[in-house]
């Protein structure tokens, strides 16, 4: 059978109808970005399973090198003798070879079983569900104000950059994000709960609630434990957040759109807010959800020094031990949490920039 000897057009009798040379290749250019988004989607879904299994192996072994024995903390200097000792041992299953400890431990993982807490004597699971919601609360609040205040003060930054405004937050932030959160933590109950000077002590020194309340009453009892501690992961986590954005957002300052875009006639504020923000976003967006990830894990530091009743404390009370099965637990949540954010950042990344995942 004969075919068209158009130039440009090209037609096969048992193939279809005829693709003129721009046609077809719009057609394949819309055919491959329907594949390769779910490409895109099936490779960080595969990296995020791949790093779930590199934590569940890690979270067994890393332990292992703790120094102490668990048992002999389980005992607490009570006289012991070999033979009770060695029951402990059979009982937590760690009279059995290396090997054998790890396999049981992964089959139980991959199932949601943690294991049972050696110094209390519950299922982990049940531990740290009953710790969660505390630090949901605590690290929940801390992080949606410091994610919002780093990028406003971040965007304002680099917009107006060289300007006072600009050195004075670029300034404070460096200090901040250099200041160690325990060290902070310390020296604001040491200004704000203790008192120093003509400051007196205005909020508690640790823990969560006072435990006489109830109601609206204890409603504000908890924020006012929270005000310390929420302070000091804000202080140290809107310097990242404002550093961060406020790089990605100079790199974009330059572009030859932005200068289209004023040529336009469009308003500043406007060229900032529609076009050089959202192309600024992608590095800060990763960031915002690895301190989303945060959430689930908490600050072991800043819980431990204001006696917060969260999972960065429980983690402190079973590394003391160590407490093997409830440390590995709790390291699996709080990495399992950030494997998880990191993926939402990459799936979020081509609704921002239709250029990734292409």
């Amino acid at each position: 059978m004969s075919t068209a000897s158009t130039p440009g057009v090209v037609r096969d009798a048992v193939d279809g109808p005829a693709l003129t040379g721009p046609t077809g290749s719009a057609a394949r250019a819309r055919a491959g970005s329907r594949t390769a988004y779910p490409l895109y989607v099936a490779g960080k879904l595969g990296g995020a399973v791949v790093s779930l299994l590199a934590v569940l192996v890690t979270s067994f072994f890393l332990f292992r090198i703790v120094p102490g024995d668990p048992v002999r903390a389980m005992t607490h200097g009570a006289p012991t003798s070999a033979e009770q000792l060695a029951t402990m041992r059979r009982q937590f299953g760690l009279d059995l070879p290396l090997w054998q400890q790890f396999t049981d431990y992964c089959a139980k993982a991959l199932t949601g079983d943690l294991g049972m807490s050696y110094q209390f004597r519950a299922p982990v699971g049940e531990l740290i569900a009953a710790k969660l919601p505390a630090t949901l609360l605590l690290t929940g609040v801390a992080v949606v104000i410091y994610s919002a205040l780093g990028l406003w003060l971040g965007t304002r930054s680099a917009w107006h950059h060289g300007g006072l405004g600009d050195r004075l937050n670029t300034g404070v932030a460096l200090t901040l994000w250099s200041v160690p959160s325990f060290w902070l933590g310390l020296l604001l109950i040491i200004v704000f709960s203790v008192g120093i000077g003509p400051v007196p002590g205005m909020f508690p020194t640790g823990g969560m609630e006072s435990g006489d309340t109830a109601g609206f009453a204890r409603i504000l009892d908890v924020a006012h434990h929270m005000v310390l501690p929420v302070l000091t992961l804000v202080a140290v986590g809107y310097a990242q957040t404002l550093l961060v954005m406020r790089s990605s957002l100079l790199d974009e300052m330059g572009g030859d759109y932005l200068t289209t875009a004023r040529a336009k006639g469009l308003r500043d504020a406007s060229v900032r807010r529609r076009h050089a923000v959202p192309n600024a976003l992608l590095p800060t967006v990763t960031m915002v959800f690895i301190n989303l990830g945060h959430v689930a894990g908490g600050s072991i530091l800043v819980e431990t020094v204001f006696s917060w009743p969260g999972l960065g404390g429980l983690f402190y009370q079973g590394l003391s031990v160590p407490d093997l099965p409830l440390v590995q637990g709790l390291f699996l949540v709080f990495a399992g949490a950030m494997i998880v954010m990191n993926l939402l950042a990459d799936l979020l990344y081509p609704l921002l920039d239709p250029r990734v995942g292409r």
